[in-house]
């Protein structure tokens, strides 16, 4: 009986925590993960199950999830060569769960929600919004090349730069495609960046522009029709997946719930797009993110490396839109007010409201909301693409 008792004690979590000091470290990270998304409402959404599937993949014993198989599931030599009915058979119930991220569909369905939920009408009534959107991607490729310079792979680098875009689901997608290994550290950096908007953003719009400047009206925006609303998705979608088939997955799902929403005639389903289909995959999509931070991928010097470059990269992002706008209005007769510009990352929509709480700093009676609307969904087709021209060079 007394070997019995010692065997179920050196069985026990608390047993094997003693062979591995980091799985402490881990386990206090997801707690602390946690009380950001309770406490002080980070992304809650996102960042509750992924620091939760934090805290249960580095659980000693519990066998949720195994790196291991993930890494067999990539070797080219191995037998279970992008085998998922291996991973079926030998995984835990986080690694059957994974199969959805690996093969790029929870970030697909959440563009689906995404789409149903987005208002594209003020990037249709003032186009040049679309180049706001574009400029927000320069942190994306600078950081990119600075990540390759500093000695990671082409394809850690892309999928470091894509932090930039402050789009958690497409950062998820493509860094499932180039580089699993560090989508734990990505994903935790491009949704903590996004929940920071209003702490990171406005330093750089204030340093970037004058109290003159701020303070620019913009004219009100024409009404658009619903035709035009009908055609964008159908549109967009068609063009954009004719010059970037890479990018047509997350693209044609975006455009797919907004035509639902535009339509009138799917009412049903848009609903369930944004609401039931969106909390479920949000929640396998949070647990199985967090599940990829274990203590080996996790606790090295190259994840303090990319929440580094994260953080650049967003900022780099912000101000790539203030300077175009910036450029803009030396040959533009109707002004825009640079503020804007930073909305065009894809933090939808707390980077159009950063930009109206910045702009009624020096004018309280200025109303930038709708204006910044335009840049700011023009963000979220911009990080889309900007994925595609990734995984099109380097995957």
């Amino acid at each position: 009986m007394w070997n019995d008792i010692l065997s179920f004690l050196q069985n026990t979590g608390f047993a094997l925590i003693a062979n591995d000091w980091r799985v402490v470290v881990m386990l206090l990270i997801s707690f602390f993960l946690l009380y950001l998304a309770i406490a002080k409402k980070y992304e809650p959404l996102l960042l509750l199950p992924i620091a939760f599937g934090m805290l249960l993949t580095n659980l000693p014993g519990a066998g949720l999830f195994h790196s291991e198989l993930w890494t067999a599931f990539l070797d080219e030599n191995s037998p279970m060569f992008h085998n998922y009915g291996a991973i079926m058979r030998e995984g835990g119930l986080l690694d059957i769960l994974y199969i959805g991220v690996k093969a790029g569909i929870y970030p697909c369905l959440i563009f689906i929600g995404v789409g149903a939920m987005t208002d594209f009408g003020p990037l249709i009534a003032n186009p040049k919004s679309l180049l706001l959107g574009a400029a927000a991607q320069l942190g994306i490729f600078i950081t990119f090349l600075t990540a390759n310079a500093l000695g990671f792979s082409e394809a850690e680098a892309g999928s470091i730069g894509i932090i930039g875009g402050a789009d958690g689901p497409t950062s998820i997608f493509l860094t499932s495609k180039l580089a699993p290994n560090l989508l734990g550290p990505v994903a935790i950096a491009a949704y903590s960046y996004m929940a920071l908007v209003p702490v990171i953003q406005p330093p750089i719009m204030r340093a970037l522009t004058t109290k003159k400047e701020r303070a620019i009206r913009m004219k009100q925006l024409r009404s658009v029709s619903k035709t035009e609303k009908i055609i964008f998705p159908v549109m967009v979608a068609t063009i954009v997946a004719l010059i970037l088939p890479d990018a047509a997955p997350l693209i044609g799902c975006l455009m797919l719930g907004n035509l639902m929403r535009e339509c009138g005639v799917v009412e049903r389903l848009s609903k369930t797009v944004q609401n039931e289909l969106m909390n479920i995959v949000v929640i396998f999509l949070g647990l199985t993110v967090g599940a990829t931070a274990t203590a080996e991928s996790f606790l090295q010097l190259k994840t303090l490396m990319i929440l580094g470059m994260g953080i650049i990269a967003f900022g780099l992002g912000s101000a790539g839109g203030v300077l175009l706008a910036k450029f803009m209005n030396l040959f533009s007769k109707e002004k825009i007010n640079p503020l804007i510009g930073s909305a065009g990352v894809s933090a939808v929509p707390m980077a159009a409201r950063v930009s109206q709480q910045v702009g009624q700093e020096s004018d309280p009676g200025n109303f930038l909301l709708m204006h910044a609307m335009g840049p700011n969904v023009a963000g979220v087709i911009g990080s889309a693409v900007a994925a595609g021209i990734l995984l099109t060079m380097l995957g």
